[in-house]
């Protein structure tokens, strides 16, 4: 089997910083592992909505800011540049807020994680 060649992601490179909506990026994705980058532009999670995952998620604001809130505490948490936070299957959460542009690297992993076949994608 041929060895691909190994090439190199800038994740701060080419932000779609026009988009109406938060712009998810997948860069892999396996069985049980899903790695993309999201781009907001100031969007937050509708009203009321929380995400509730079956998997595990470690999420990390690479540029910008935004506020998640978690739906057992009271107050958002501020993320900041260089922040990561692990969010454990099942923990409900939302998107509180987040600054024009904000950069996000987020890890979702487990054996509860679906990966369409549409979605795998191998690392460049």
């Amino acid at each position: 089997m041929a060895e691909r060649p190994t090439t190199v992601t800038n994740l701060l490179a080419d932000l779609p910083l026009g988009a109406a909506d938060e712009v998810v990026s997948v860069l892999v994705a396996s069985p049980g592992l899903r790695v993309e980058r999201i781009v907001s532009t100031g969007q937050a999670s509708p009203p009321g909505f929380y995400y509730d995952q079956p998997h595990a998620e470690w999420v990390a604001v690479l540029t910008g800011a935004a506020d998640l809130l978690f739906a057992d505490e009271s107050a958002p948490r501020r993320l900041v540049a260089g922040d990561a936070v692990m969010i454990a299957p099942h923990r409900r959460h939302r998107v509180h807020w987040t600054a024009s542009p904000t950069v996000w690297l987020a890890i979702h992993f487990g054996a509860e994680l679906t990966v369409s076949a549409e979605e795998m994608v191998e690392a460049p």
